[in-house]
């Protein structure tokens, strides 16, 4: 799918009445979502060479993400999305070129979704293409801030779970703990290589100094959300590590009173052993009173301990 985008009053606009050759030419920004093989053919007058593949937009070299050469700037940057609950990092291809820009990615990502109900009601300030793709990065910035607070949020209920509910399900907290710092290194990842993307377009935006200013604000805000976001990485350790004392607190305390248990009963266990023996010479087996005699030691054997324990504050 391909869609297009032209400017006019200093906003974009979606083109979507003229067939795909011509609004291609009249576009300035040409947003392909999952190209087929003619929607590619469209779009190859546009470009010195072949349009990327998955393969090729998938690369992890720096010198394969970010690079010029006759068809534009390229900038190969990963978008944050959330699939059945989890946290995913996807990465979109752009070609920024003095009249137009290229995106091609492979999801319907929720960034471009809000760009194009923006675009659609004309709230999308952009005077050139370069401008756009720094709007572009602003508004991923401010989703990613959302998704920081969305983890704070699921963070603050975990740690109430933990800290302050009794007889809390600890192993429903620490899967909830290792679904947040899942998500929590995905987001750090993002805006690392948000870092990366917007330093090289500062190298390449010399001659429009407004739009310098607009991503070493874009990069400040990135900054801020990657302390926030390491503030987060670092409650989830500490939360972690609290769970899994309680765990082993619990499985103490459980231990604690098997051990106990055995050195109660270990004394009447020894008397009974004693007089369950079967030798001819002892005394206490004509004794009227032996029996009650065995019975008598054997619970105080027991109760001695216990009240010794409770007397030292074990139990």
């Amino acid at each position: 799918m391909i869609r297009t985008y032209s400017l006019a009053q200093q906003t974009i606009h979606e083109l979507a009445d003229d067939a795909l050759d011509e609004r291609l030419w009249q576009a300035t920004w040409i947003d392909a979502q999952e190209p087929s093989e003619s929607e590619r053919q469209a779009l190859a007058p546009f470009l010195a060479e072949e349009l990327p593949g998955s393969t090729d937009v998938e690369e992890i070299e720096s010198s394969a993400r970010y690079f010029a050469d006759a068809d534009g700037l390229h900038v190969h940057s990963l978008f944050l999305t959330r699939n059945e609950g989890k946290h995913q990092n996807t990465t979109v291809a752009f070609i920024l070129q003095p009249q137009r820009l290229l995106s091609l990615r492979e999801e319907d990502l929720a960034d471009f979704r809000l760009l194009r109900l923006r675009a659609r009601r004309g709230q999308i300030e952009a005077g050139s293409p370069q401008e756009l793709m720094v709007t572009i990065f602003e508004q991923k910035v401010e989703n990613l801030a959302d998704s920081v607070e969305d983890m704070h949020r699921d963070l603050e209920q975990v740690s109430h779970q933990v800290l302050e509910v009794e007889d809390s399900d600890l192993e429903d907290a620490i899967d909830r703990l290792a679904k947040v710092e899942d998500s929590v290194g995905k987001i750090r990842l993002c805006l690392m290589d948000t870092q990366r993307s917007l330093h090289f377009l500062l190298r390449h935006l010399r001659r429009h100094p407004e739009l310098q200013e607009q991503a070493r604000e874009v990069l400040q805000d990135v900054d801020a959300l990657m302390s926030h976001n390491t503030f987060l990485s670092d409650k989830v350790n500490f939360l972690m590590d609290t769970t899994q004392g309680f765990i082993n607190i619990q499985q103490n305390q459980i231990i604690k009173i098997f051990s106990i248990a055995a050195v109660v009963f270990l004394p009447p266990t020894m008397i009974a052993s004693i007089y369950g023996m079967n030798f001819d010479v002892m005394p206490e087996l004509h004794w009227p009173l032996g029996y009650p005699f065995a019975i008598g030691i054997m619970i105080l054997s027991g109760i001695s301990p216990y009240l010794y324990f409770k007397h030292r504050g074990w139990l």
